[in-house]
């Protein structure tokens, strides 16, 4: 899924490969996926996007904007996959939008639970994740501090656990229940660890991992559970995900925990992350 490492590194790649490129050709999905969703009819985005020229790329939360000349934008966001091809490589058996360049490349929008990808012929955009993702503060900007992150704590209920904290509702856009593995492993938090019981100085530890892993994994160019727009895994290695958790805590070498929860998987060990009562 598309969060905010993924979404600065991928739009990060396509300004520097796919600015100035011109569309050529737009195909539609090779096979239809039910969950992926599009602004208006996608058989009308070669009308759209035939001829423009890709600008710059520009991500933020859970979305990643490519601008086009005469105000034209595609925008994804979610779980859709971008990915990059060279004119002679071979193209992909399945796709849910591929687009042509004038230089023969191409790039191929792809989805494997949900995703969104959407053509707009202007910026006017009404969706709310969206313009939540535009006017929020990044979680790794210097402008988002302590004050910022204690606001989570005052408008939420008291009944949240940790993980729904961070993980729903896009409280900090781009934070989705990937990224939060680690957040909360390093934070020594358990992911049902109820907000209220925590103590200041616990929200402090949490806040300066929330911000230190998301830059790390920032740095690293995305997780090593996701791909680039080049097909690559990202280079920072993550500590709790469905790679590693058959793995022994690397903290205090004891069985990792994964359990369903709040719609996805956690993950955790129960010896470093204990609920506190």
């Amino acid at each position: 899924m598309l969060e905010l490492p993924e979404v600065l590194t991928l739009s990060k790649q396509a300004n520097n490969m796919l600015s100035g490129k011109t569309i050529t050709q737009v195909f539609n999905a090779t096979k239809p996926h039910k969950f992926t969703f599009y602004n208006g009819n996608p058989k009308e985005y070669g009308k759209l996007l035939v001829g423009k020229t890709i600008l710059s790329s520009e991500g933020y939360g859970m979305f990643v904007d490519f601008s086009l000349s005469d105000n034209a934008l595609i925008n994804i966001g979610d779980g859709v996959i971008a990915r990059y091809y060279n004119p002679d490589d071979k193209i992909p058996a399945n796709y849910q939008l591929l687009l042509t360049f004038d230089d023969g490349s191409f790039l191929a929008f792809s989805v494997a639970m949900y995703g969104f990808i959407n053509a707009y012929p202007d910026r006017n955009i009404d969706n709310k994740y969206y313009k939540l993702s535009r006017e929020s503060i990044s979680p790794i900007s210097n402008d988002y501090g302590e004050e910022e992150f204690e606001k989570l704590f005052v408008e939420a209920k008291k009944t949240l656990s940790a993980k729904a904290l961070l993980a729903t509702e896009q409280r900090i856009p781009g934070v989705g229940n990937g990224v939060t593995q680690d957040i909360l492993f390093n934070a020594r938090i358990n992911p049902k660890q109820k907000i209220s019981i925590l103590s200041d100085r616990k929200k402090e530890v949490l806040f300066k991992s929330l911000k230190d892993t998301l830059i790390d994994m920032t740095i690293e160019g995305g997780r090593d559970t996701q791909t680039d727009l080049y097909g690559n895994n990202g280079g920072y290695r993550t500590i709790m995900s469905a790679k590693t958790w058959k793995n022994p805590c690397p903290r205090c070498g004891g069985t990792i925990v994964k359990e369903a929860y709040l719609g996805g998987s956690v993950y955790y060990c129960p010896e470093c992350q204990r609920i506190e009562e």
